[in-house]
């Protein structure tokens, strides 16, 4: 078979879905005793840093350029037309489509082509959450785009009931536990000792993943408690750089910038905080610590509370609560040692039960 992928940014395509294309091209890498032919697999992606590895594994690079977050429909268009090309190029048996504008364009072009293919939601995203006349937009583009999908992977039950309240590719939808988790790849970590509570932000730093809760949470606590260090882990998506030098010049937070290896971070925490409001389809930041034996406090919204059983591997929190993070830390805080340590066990636990990522690419597997 010739699979193609249509992705946005090949730093998520590597770090999330590289298993997958592996075991596209090298059956029986994760899924054990699986005897298939090799398929050849394309990926469709602006290029950056994690293209080299993608090539490494065998997958063909197709340099495309995607306007992530733009609303220009020139530019829209131009991805259109590219897309009709690639098809026409690698006569794909089979497509996956990641984020909103793989699936919206990849989407027409292949119904036009009658090319099955797969889109996946992960996370509707603000033009599709919130609305107005970009939210009528984008489902009009989903509408047709997905006439004649093969299926559409959902991450969460809230995107999902979204879509069936819209009428949108009804009878073709499937769950999946997020992107899963590489167990392999996050172990559980022995817990820190306890001279001092050290919490971490990781996400891109922007207002709608809870940065400034975050902030607000780290000022208050650090206050209270002189054995506390917030840690931030993320590149400044926003206007937040120098508020952030600022506060880690005055001792309240210390930030590492874009970190490519989060294991040596989590080795060192006790807790990982993520109170973000993003339309998310379902963390990857906190799949990732709790496989690596962390407790975690994150928002009580879709994409978030999936990975959490409150108060047994981590607290759940209001949106843009700043006094309800806080309280929620303090409680972290009152656990002992053991306790703490627990909670992260059972999360550990919990992502081994339903988040490995072999879960998502056996999905992926059946359908093909």
């Amino acid at each position: 078979m010739r699979i193609l992928i249509l992705a946005n940014h090949d730093v998520g395509l590597y770090k999330f879905r590289k298993e997958l294309i592996e075991e596209l091209i090298h059956p029986g890498t994760y899924i054990e005793g699986r005897n298939a032919e090799p398929c050849t697999v394309f990926a469709s992606l602006p290029c950056g840093e994690f293209v080299a590895e993608l090539e490494k594994i065998g997958c063909k690079i197709i340099e495309t350029s995607v306007d992530r977050r733009g609303v220009n429909p020139i530019k829209d268009v131009k991805l259109l037309m590219t897309y009709r090309k690639i098809l026409k190029k690698v006569k794909p048996d089979f497509v996956f489509g990641y984020t909103i504008k793989p699936n919206v364009y990849g989407g027409i072009a292949c119904a036009e082509k009658n090319i099955p293919y797969a889109a996946n939601i992960t996370g509707l995203g603000t033009a599709v959450e919130n609305k107005g006349w970009l939210q009528s937009i984008s489902l009009l583009l989903y509408r047709i785009a997905l006439c004649k999908v093969h299926t559409v992977f959902f991450q969460n039950a809230e995107n999902q009931q979204f879509f069936m309240k819209h009428k949108l590719a009804i009878g073709k939808h499937q769950m999946l536990p997020g992107s899963g988790v590489n167990l392999n790849d996050y172990q559980p970590m022995a817990y820190p000792k306890d001279d001092t509570i050290e919490f971490v932000f990781v996400a891109r730093v922007m207002r709608e993943k809870g940065i400034e809760q975050y902030l607000d949470a780290a000022k208050m606590i650090r206050k209270r408690y002189s054995n506390t260090r917030f840690h931030i882990c993320g590149f400044c998506e926003q206007d937040y750089k120098d508020k952030i030098l600022r506060l880690e010049k005055d001792g309240i937070i210390l930030y590492h910038g874009l970190v490519a290896n989060m294991r040596d971070i989590y080795q060192q925490v006790h807790c990982t905080v993520h109170p973000t409001f993003y339309p998310e389809g379902l963390s990857n930041v906190l799949l990732e610590s709790a496989a690596c034996g962390r407790p975690i406090i994150t928002t009580n919204r879709s994409g978030c509370r999936e990975v959490i059983d409150d108060k047994r591997n981590g607290f759940l929190v209001k949106e843009q609560d700043s006094a309800d993070l806080i309280e929620k830390i303090e409680m972290f805080l009152a656990l002992s040692w053991e306790e703490r340590k627990t909670m992260g066990l059972a999360g550990r636990a919990k992502v081994e039960r339903e988040f490995d990522r072999r879960i998502v690419i056996k999905k992926y597997l059946e359908i093909l």
